[in-house]
């Protein structure tokens, strides 16, 4: 695997409101907050560009709807925005994929001629993955660090009902088998970063 020397790093919905399990239920990847700071240290450290991606929830019982202290990103993101010394993007959105969120994802990675893109965040199988899904299907070369998201336990119809763990291996499965995305470790991302990259041009996923 080669993380381009331009390879954006998408941090995904990194909010305080994640931090409510009453609200959300139990999670998955313990270590995920760890891996996330030290993805965002790579890429500030190498010059990398780093989006930024926060949720502004539009529903009136969500942690993450704007004016609550929820909305804001976790301390440790909040502290590492505007130290790197590659680009960087902040944008906000209140649907599932950042590609749909303000400014306009699509159009910054254009132009600033970027072709690969970096997945980290929460939550795995909801806003991570659709942005995942959307990347691949506009022809960029999407990679998502799988320990560096996380999940909730999820019920679905039929009285189905998946702990965190199922819910992220599942969405893992679907991207990767589905060549969506590739789905690796934090480790791995880290030591392809830490090396010399090769830029990827856009589209050049296939």
């Amino acid at each position: 695997m080669e993380i381009a020397e331009n390879a954006a790093l998408v941090v995904v919905d990194v909010q305080k409101g994640f931090e409510e399990l009453g609200y959300w239920g139990p999670r998955n990847n313990p270590g995920a907050d760890d891996n996330i700071a030290e993805l965002i240290d790579v890429w500030q450290s190498t010059g990398r560009p780093v989006v930024f991606v926060r949720h502004d929830s539009v529903k009136p019982e969500s942690p993450l709807r704007r004016g609550q202290e929820g909305n804001e990103l976790k301390e440790y993101v909040a502290r590492r925005r505007g130290k790197g010394a590659g680009p960087e993007l902040f944008l906000t959105k209140t649907v599932n994929s950042a590609f749909l969120g303000t400014p306009d994802l699509g159009a910054w990675l254009k132009e600033s001629g970027i072709g690969q893109i970096v997945l980290a965040g929460i939550q795995t199988n909801m806003c991570v993955e659709t942005t995942a899904r959307m990347g691949g299907n506009l022809g960029y070369d999407v990679v998502v660090a799988y320990d560096a998201t996380y999940t909730f336990d999820l019920a679905g119809p039929f009285g189905w009902r998946r702990t965190a763990d199922e819910v992220a291996q599942a969405s893992a499965v679907s991207l990767h088998g589905g060549g969506f995305a590739r789905v690796v470790t934090t480790a791995e991302v880290v030591e392809s970063a830490s090396g010399a990259g090769v830029p990827v041009p856009p589209g050049a996923a296939g």
